[in-house]
């Protein structure tokens, strides 16, 4: 199963149409969606063209492709307008032989990682900075953001095919 993992659009309109290209260039069965979707939060700026009702829009015909989990900026109120449910804190994903724990990462991430099986992988996004990670029992891997990239690093999402996860960048 090939998926497109990706975090942090905070409502920037802008970015989520570049996703969502990348997207369906991917080819890929699911997009995954790492929280933080509509709302920019009090600690970031206003990203590129914020506009959440064009966010969900552009998201919600993708509902049956979508599999996304809570971000601390993501509310009751954003489910009440997303055709696809974003209010769990985490998900367990099978694939390509390996056990991924998604999660945003605000409450759970590298330096605080929920119990985990062996050789699991710990997908978050939440710091807006791309990494993959061998933490010794289990992997750490961020997709980096998709509107607010963090510490130099580029508008970026992941694609996991194969086992393998390798990084894509939005120009």
């Amino acid at each position: 199963m090939k998926l497109f993992i990706a975090s942090d659009i905070h409502g920037s309109a802008y970015w989520c149409k570049k996703m969502l290209d990348a997207y369906k260039e991917s080819q890929a069965e699911k997009l995954v969606l790492l929280g933080d979707i509509l709302y920019h939060g009090p600690r970031n700026d206003l990203p590129r063209d914020y506009a959440p009702k064009e966010v969900i829009a552009m998201l919600n015909p993708l509902k049956d492709s979508i599999l996304c989990v809570r971000g601390n900026c993501d509310t009751e109120v954003d489910q009440m307008v997303l055709d696809f449910p974003v209010l769990a804190d985490y998900a367990l994903i099978y694939a390509d032989g390996k056990t991924i724990f998604a999660t945003h990462g605000h409450k759970w991430g590298c330096d605080n990682p929920p119990p985990l099986a062996k050789n699991s992988i710990l997908l978050c996004g939440h710091t807006h900075i791309p990494v993959i990670k061998d933490c010794g029992d289990y992997t750490y891997v961020n997709p980096g953001s998709v509107s607010i990239p963090k510490e130099n690093s580029a508008h970026s999402y992941l694609i996991l095919e194969d086992g393998e996860f390798r990084f894509g960048k939005l120009d």
